[in-house]
Protein backbone atom coordinates (compact mmCIF):
# COMPACT_ATOMS: atom_id res chain seq x y z
CA UNK A 1 0.00 0.00 0.00
CA UNK A 2 1.43 3.40 -0.94
CA UNK A 3 2.23 5.73 1.88
CA UNK A 4 0.03 8.71 2.63
CA UNK A 5 1.40 12.25 2.48
CA UNK A 6 2.66 13.55 5.79
CA UNK A 7 3.03 16.98 7.33
CA UNK A 8 6.72 16.76 6.44
CA UNK A 9 5.72 16.29 2.78
CA UNK A 10 3.49 19.35 2.99
CA UNK A 11 6.25 21.39 4.62
CA UNK A 12 8.74 20.36 1.94
CA UNK A 13 6.27 21.15 -0.83
CA UNK A 14 5.69 24.60 0.66
CA UNK A 15 9.45 25.16 0.94
CA UNK A 16 9.95 24.21 -2.71
CA UNK A 17 7.19 26.67 -3.61
CA UNK A 18 8.96 29.38 -1.61
CA UNK A 19 12.14 28.67 -3.57
CA UNK A 20 10.17 28.91 -6.84
CA UNK A 21 9.03 32.38 -5.76
CA UNK A 22 12.62 33.63 -5.53
CA UNK A 23 12.75 36.55 -7.98
CA UNK A 24 15.85 35.28 -9.78
CA UNK A 25 14.54 31.74 -10.15
CA UNK A 26 11.18 33.11 -11.25
CA UNK A 27 12.95 35.19 -13.92
CA UNK A 28 15.00 32.14 -14.97
CA UNK A 29 11.93 29.96 -15.38
CA UNK A 30 10.05 32.68 -17.22
CA UNK A 31 13.00 33.21 -19.58
CA UNK A 32 13.29 29.50 -20.25
CA UNK A 33 9.59 29.03 -20.95
CA UNK A 34 9.04 32.16 -23.04
CA UNK A 35 12.29 33.40 -24.57
CA UNK A 36 14.68 30.49 -24.96
CA UNK A 37 14.10 28.73 -28.28
CA UNK A 38 17.03 26.32 -28.84
CA UNK A 39 17.06 23.78 -31.63
CA UNK A 40 20.12 21.81 -30.58
CA UNK A 41 22.64 21.30 -27.80
CA UNK A 42 25.32 22.91 -29.96
CA UNK A 43 23.19 26.05 -30.19
CA UNK A 44 22.69 26.07 -26.42
CA UNK A 45 26.43 25.76 -25.81
CA UNK A 46 27.28 28.53 -28.26
CA UNK A 47 24.46 30.92 -27.37
CA UNK A 48 23.49 30.38 -23.76
CA UNK A 49 26.36 28.73 -21.87
CA UNK A 50 28.58 31.78 -22.10
CA UNK A 51 28.74 33.16 -18.52
CA UNK A 52 25.80 35.50 -19.11
CA UNK A 53 22.44 35.94 -17.41
CA UNK A 54 21.06 33.33 -19.80
CA UNK A 55 23.74 30.87 -18.70
CA UNK A 56 22.82 31.41 -15.07
CA UNK A 57 19.08 31.14 -15.81
CA UNK A 58 19.57 27.95 -17.79
CA UNK A 59 21.50 26.35 -14.93
CA UNK A 60 19.09 27.62 -12.27
CA UNK A 61 16.06 26.25 -14.07
CA UNK A 62 17.51 22.79 -14.52
CA UNK A 63 19.23 22.49 -11.18
CA UNK A 64 15.92 23.38 -9.50
CA UNK A 65 13.87 20.81 -11.44
CA UNK A 66 16.53 18.09 -11.14
CA UNK A 67 16.66 18.68 -7.38
CA UNK A 68 12.87 18.48 -7.06
CA UNK A 69 12.82 15.37 -9.26
CA UNK A 70 15.40 13.68 -7.09
CA UNK A 71 13.37 14.38 -3.94
CA UNK A 72 10.17 13.03 -5.51
CA UNK A 73 11.79 10.04 -7.22
CA UNK A 74 13.55 8.99 -4.02
CA UNK A 75 10.36 9.22 -1.97
CA UNK A 76 11.52 12.15 0.13
CA UNK A 77 8.53 14.11 -1.17
CA UNK A 78 5.23 12.30 -1.72
CA UNK A 79 4.83 11.98 -5.50
CA UNK A 80 1.05 12.35 -5.80
CA UNK A 81 1.04 15.37 -3.50
CA UNK A 82 3.59 16.97 -5.80
CA UNK A 83 1.76 15.94 -8.99
CA UNK A 84 -1.48 17.47 -7.76
CA UNK A 85 0.32 20.73 -7.09
CA UNK A 86 2.08 21.63 -10.32
CA UNK A 87 2.70 20.80 -13.95
CA UNK A 88 5.30 23.38 -14.95
CA UNK A 89 8.01 20.74 -14.98
CA UNK A 90 6.13 18.84 -17.71
CA UNK A 91 6.14 21.90 -19.98
CA UNK A 92 9.77 22.57 -19.15
CA UNK A 93 10.74 18.99 -20.01
CA UNK A 94 8.93 19.20 -23.36
CA UNK A 95 11.25 22.07 -24.32
CA UNK A 96 14.27 19.84 -23.52
CA UNK A 97 13.39 17.04 -25.91
CA UNK A 98 15.04 18.53 -29.04
CA UNK A 99 18.44 18.85 -27.37
CA UNK A 100 18.61 16.41 -24.46
CA UNK A 101 20.37 13.67 -26.47
CA UNK A 102 23.11 16.12 -27.46
CA UNK A 103 23.50 17.27 -23.87
CA UNK A 104 23.75 13.70 -22.64
CA UNK A 105 26.35 12.87 -25.28
CA UNK A 106 28.41 15.90 -24.21
CA UNK A 107 27.92 16.06 -20.44
CA UNK A 108 26.97 12.56 -19.23
CA UNK A 109 24.40 9.92 -20.17
CA UNK A 110 22.40 10.55 -17.00
CA UNK A 111 22.11 14.35 -17.42
CA UNK A 112 18.63 15.37 -16.19
CA UNK A 113 17.66 11.72 -15.83
CA UNK A 114 15.75 12.34 -12.59
CA UNK A 115 13.87 15.18 -14.25
CA UNK A 116 12.87 12.97 -17.18
CA UNK A 117 11.74 10.16 -14.86
CA UNK A 118 9.68 12.61 -12.80
CA UNK A 119 7.83 13.76 -15.89
CA UNK A 120 7.17 10.17 -17.00
CA UNK A 121 5.75 9.37 -13.56
CA UNK A 122 3.65 12.52 -13.55
CA UNK A 123 2.18 11.78 -16.99
CA UNK A 124 1.34 8.22 -15.92
CA UNK A 125 -0.29 9.56 -12.74
CA UNK A 126 -2.24 12.15 -14.74
CA UNK A 127 -3.49 9.52 -17.21
CA UNK A 128 -4.64 7.27 -14.35
CA UNK A 129 -6.30 10.16 -12.49
CA UNK A 130 -8.05 11.41 -15.64
CA UNK A 131 -9.31 7.90 -16.48
CA UNK A 132 -10.66 7.51 -12.95
CA UNK A 133 -12.37 10.91 -13.11
CA UNK A 134 -14.00 10.03 -16.43
CA UNK A 135 -15.14 6.69 -15.06
CA UNK A 136 -16.71 8.41 -12.03
CA UNK A 137 -18.37 10.97 -14.30
CA UNK A 138 -19.80 8.39 -16.73
CA UNK A 139 -22.66 7.20 -14.50
CA UNK A 140 -23.62 10.83 -13.84
CA UNK A 141 -23.57 11.61 -17.56
CA UNK A 142 -25.64 8.51 -18.28
CA UNK A 143 -28.25 9.59 -15.71
CA UNK A 144 -28.38 13.12 -17.15
CA UNK A 145 -28.72 11.74 -20.69
CA UNK A 146 -31.53 9.40 -19.58
CA UNK A 147 -33.37 12.28 -17.90
CA UNK A 148 -32.99 14.36 -21.06
CA UNK A 149 -34.54 11.61 -23.21
CA UNK A 150 -37.60 11.31 -20.95
CA UNK A 151 -38.56 14.96 -21.45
Amino acid sequence: MPRKPTHADAELLLRLYEIRRDPELRRARQWFLTEMQPRSWDQIQATYLTHTDEDRWFRMTFSYWEMVATLVNRGVLHDELFFEHTGEHVVTWEKCKPWIDGARATIRPTYLHNFEELVKKHLAYRAKANAAALKRASPKRAKRAAKGKKR
